[in-house]
């Protein structure tokens, strides 16, 4: 069969799809290279063959296109990849102690390569986190620029076990992004106690 240049393009294309994974709430962004001009595709009786060299650094592929013919021929062609995953990000600037909801932050899709750190993906677990730096626009949320507990502010202390759940009110002492483990006074008791931060101005002890 004859075939021009956008058949190859999509053939390629199909075949990085089909053989590199997405991340489970990602996707890939595939850019195959131009081919060379000055080159003459040949028809090919047999379908076309192709391959990716096993040692590739994902970002960047040689694809190997065949026609295993009797008189076969084959090409390189390079590939650019991609790995797109979701990202909460602030959609206006926002001052330090705002509090984000979904009138300043969005989701959008970035390059993996560029993100640094822990990162927040669902606006609703974020939403009633407050901010502890200013943010300019498109500035990434991520735990180290947010406090879901904040400091002289009024926590719930989750205390439990596997039979029992007991409930209390307290003052945390620091600020605390997700996971992060910080003491909290309890309001009655007096006591300084730890606990891990597991959502907005709530800490869980585990007994």
């Amino acid at each position: 069969m004859t075939f021009d240049r956008e058949y190859l393009y999509n053939f390629i294309k199909t075949y990085v799809e089909d053989n590199i994974s997405a991340p489970t709430e990602g996707k890939l962004n595939i850019e195959v290279s131009e081919i060379d001009p000055r080159i003459t595709l040949q028809p090919c009786l047999s379908p076309l063959t192709a391959n990716i060299h096993e040692k590739h650094n994902g970002r960047n592929v040689n694809v190997k296109i065949v026609c295993p013919d009797e008189k076969s021929w084959q090409l390189y062609i390079p590939v650019k990849i991609e790995t797109i995953v979701p990202v909460l990000v602030t959609s206006i600037r926002v001052n330090k102690g705002t509090l984000l909801d979904n009138s300043n932050i969005e989701v959008i899709f970035k390059d993996s390569n560029q993100i640094r750190g822990s990162i927040l993906t669902d606006p609703a677990l974020v939403t009633g986190a407050r901010t502890k730096r200013n943010l300019s626009q498109g500035s990434i949320i991520s735990n180290s620029n947010t406090c879901f507990v904040c400091k002289g502010e009024p926590v719930n202390i989750v205390a439990k076990s596997v039979n029992f759940e007991i409930k209390s009110s307290g003052i945390a002492l620091n600020d605390g992004s997700l996971g992060e483990v910080i003491s909290v006074r309890n309001i009655k008791s007096g006591r300084i106690v730890q606990g891990q931060v597991n959502a907005i101005n709530q800490v869980v002890i585990n007994l």
